[in-house]
Protein backbone atom coordinates (compact mmCIF):
# COMPACT_ATOMS: atom_id res chain seq x y z
CA UNK A 1 0.00 0.00 0.00
CA UNK A 2 3.17 2.57 0.79
CA UNK A 3 5.94 2.83 -1.16
CA UNK A 4 9.30 1.32 0.81
CA UNK A 5 10.57 5.07 1.16
CA UNK A 6 7.82 5.77 3.30
CA UNK A 7 7.25 6.77 6.96
CA UNK A 8 4.20 4.56 7.19
CA UNK A 9 5.64 1.45 4.77
CA UNK A 10 4.76 -2.08 7.18
CA UNK A 11 2.45 -0.18 9.39
CA UNK A 12 -0.33 -2.18 10.28
CA UNK A 13 -3.77 -0.88 9.00
CA UNK A 14 -7.13 -0.89 11.12
CA UNK A 15 -10.39 -1.41 9.49
CA UNK A 16 -13.69 -0.64 11.23
CA UNK A 17 -17.00 0.31 10.66
CA UNK A 18 -17.91 4.50 10.46
CA UNK A 19 -21.64 5.17 11.74
CA UNK A 20 -22.56 5.03 8.31
CA UNK A 21 -22.11 1.30 8.12
CA UNK A 22 -19.01 2.34 5.66
CA UNK A 23 -15.21 0.64 6.38
CA UNK A 24 -12.65 2.94 7.57
CA UNK A 25 -8.80 2.02 7.17
CA UNK A 26 -6.85 3.40 9.31
CA UNK A 27 -3.00 3.30 9.82
CA UNK A 28 -1.61 2.18 13.95
CA UNK A 29 0.37 5.26 16.03
CA UNK A 30 3.97 4.05 15.05
CA UNK A 31 5.89 4.21 18.20
CA UNK A 32 9.12 6.31 17.79
CA UNK A 33 12.38 5.50 19.54
CA UNK A 34 14.81 8.04 20.71
CA UNK A 35 17.40 8.55 17.74
CA UNK A 36 20.58 10.03 18.36
CA UNK A 37 22.19 12.14 15.75
CA UNK A 38 23.75 15.40 14.57
CA UNK A 39 22.42 18.58 16.11
CA UNK A 40 22.02 20.96 13.49
CA UNK A 41 21.33 24.73 13.39
CA UNK A 42 18.34 25.46 11.22
CA UNK A 43 18.91 28.75 8.33
CA UNK A 44 16.54 30.51 6.60
CA UNK A 45 16.47 28.84 3.80
CA UNK A 46 16.68 25.16 5.06
CA UNK A 47 14.61 22.66 3.94
CA UNK A 48 14.12 18.96 4.76
CA UNK A 49 13.72 17.65 1.55
CA UNK A 50 17.11 19.11 0.88
CA UNK A 51 18.65 19.02 4.44
CA UNK A 52 17.78 15.10 3.44
CA UNK A 53 18.73 14.46 0.04
CA UNK A 54 22.31 15.83 0.95
CA UNK A 55 22.69 13.37 4.36
CA UNK A 56 21.09 10.56 2.35
CA UNK A 57 21.11 11.08 -1.03
CA UNK A 58 17.58 10.84 -1.05
CA UNK A 59 15.02 14.08 -0.41
CA UNK A 60 12.44 11.49 0.07
CA UNK A 61 13.66 10.63 3.40
CA UNK A 62 13.00 13.99 5.29
CA UNK A 63 10.52 12.38 7.69
CA UNK A 64 13.59 10.77 9.08
CA UNK A 65 14.11 13.94 10.50
CA UNK A 66 10.73 14.77 11.08
CA UNK A 67 10.89 11.72 13.28
CA UNK A 68 13.70 12.06 15.35
CA UNK A 69 12.34 15.39 16.25
CA UNK A 70 8.82 13.55 16.95
CA UNK A 71 7.03 16.73 14.56
CA UNK A 72 4.06 15.56 12.91
CA UNK A 73 3.87 18.32 11.01
CA UNK A 74 7.60 18.10 9.49
CA UNK A 75 7.74 21.68 7.72
CA UNK A 76 7.65 23.58 11.24
CA UNK A 77 11.19 22.06 12.06
CA UNK A 78 12.59 24.87 9.75
CA UNK A 79 9.92 27.31 9.90
CA UNK A 80 12.41 29.28 12.32
CA UNK A 81 15.95 30.28 11.62
CA UNK A 82 18.27 29.14 14.52
CA UNK A 83 16.01 26.20 16.05
CA UNK A 84 18.45 23.49 16.57
CA UNK A 85 16.93 19.88 14.96
CA UNK A 86 17.96 16.38 15.21
CA UNK A 87 19.12 15.05 12.09
CA UNK A 88 20.11 11.03 12.38
CA UNK A 89 23.27 9.69 11.11
CA UNK A 90 21.52 6.99 8.50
Amino acid sequence: MFLESSRYYGQTIITSKARNGKDVAAIALRRLPDIKGEQVMVKGNDRLDLMAGQRYDDGTWFWHIADANRELKAARLTEQPSRIINVPED
